[in-house]
């Protein structure tokens, strides 16, 4: 009986998660009539689309950054060399979100489900949980709004992306060396998930404001700081992707209100469709490749890919490929 109502429940938040996103999107500018429609240009091809979506999806719950992955290819590919297709551009990264969040509730669905029954006082372990990822949202939505807009004019660039990219790469480095990122029976003991106190989710919460610096990446942060606080490898990497569904649906939702309509002009409906789906279904082999690469592996894998692309990228900065 509790398998069928948190099967339900997790029904029930996809639903309404659906619902919110067409509530925005006809809500949005983009969706009112335009008034000169031969200003509309389509200037972002299905191959580019697909190209986005597939760098979304796949980084965007690894430790490594999805949004350096994404602006870093938005130059190789040579799209966005207009005010207007760049700022629709930012969007359409934020917009595309929605893809891997829908993998998220695909593949913690139960988890997700709790959290509702502990909303609606059926689960006590789902009330903690919930309440801890509100607690660490809270901050991070505070300090996020206070500083996205000085953050995009001074740290969007190829430059501050690649130093983050390689700062990030040797902090997994040294802290893999530390003991903190054993996994559980490999002689460190941590807090799980159900245990977590608000104080320790405030704390990973104010931690990923961190990741407002492209290139830095919110899953490192938020596992980092999850491991620091003391929770376990296993509830360290689910809260942060529980927080991420969090962070990244509000992110999403306020993006695509407030640029909608920039979005649609430049690059109509159907690419952004595409970029989307196609995000679902990277970010679900995503995820569970890095649930299981941990299980057997360690997380220095991604500390040196970070290194390798953050000095590749001042590489190409230095020949005159980037700028």
């Amino acid at each position: 009986m509790l398998q069928h109502k948190s099967s339900r429940s997790a029904r029930a938040a996809v639903i309404l998660l659906g619902t919110a996103i067409v509530a925005t999107l006809v809500s949005s500018p983009a969706f009112a009539q335009s008034d000169d429609p031969e200003t509309a240009t389509e200037s972002l091809s299905i191959f580019a689309a697909i190209v986005l979506g597939l760098v979304e999806g796949f980084t965007e719950y690894l430790p490594v950054s999805s949004t350096g992955h994404l602006l870093v290819t938005n130059k190789v590919l040579g799209i966005g060399q207009t005010e207007e297709a760049e700022a629709a551009l930012e969007t359409y990264a934020i917009a595309i979100q929605f893809g891997a969040i829908f993998a998220v509730l695909v593949l913690y669905k139960e988890r997700i489900a709790q959290m509702i029954e502990g909303l609606l006082g059926r689960s006590e372990e789902g009330r903690k949980v919930m309440l801890a990822v509100v607690a660490a949202f809270v901050p991070t939505a505070i300090i996020g709004l206070l500083l996205k807009n000085p953050v995009r004019e001074n740290l969007f660039g190829t430059a501050p992306i690649a130093a983050a990219w390689i700062v990030g790469g040797i902090a997994i480095l040294v802290v893999s060396r530390t003991g903190f990122m054993r996994r559980d029976g490999e002689g460190r003991s941590g807090i799980e998930l159900h245990s977590i106190s608000l104080q320790q989710a405030v704390m990973i919460g104010v931690a990923q404001c961190l990741a407002l610096w492209p290139g830095t990446s919110r899953s490192l942060v938020t596992i980092l700081a999850a491991l620091v606080v003391g929770l376990s490898l296993r509830a360290a990497v689910e809260f942060s992707f529980l927080l991420g569904l969090v962070t990244l649906s509000a992110a999403t939702v306020l993006s695509t209100y407030e640029g909608g309509a920039d979005l649609v002009d430049q690059f109509g409906y159907l690419n952004p469709i595409i970029g989307l789906v196609v995000a679902f279904f990277a970010a679900l082999v995503s995820i569970k490749w890095m649930v299981s690469w941990l299980e057997q592996r360690s997380f220095d894998i991604f500390g040196f890919y970070r290194i390798a692309i953050g000095v590749a990228a001042f590489v190409a900065l230095s020949v005159g490929w980037l700028d």
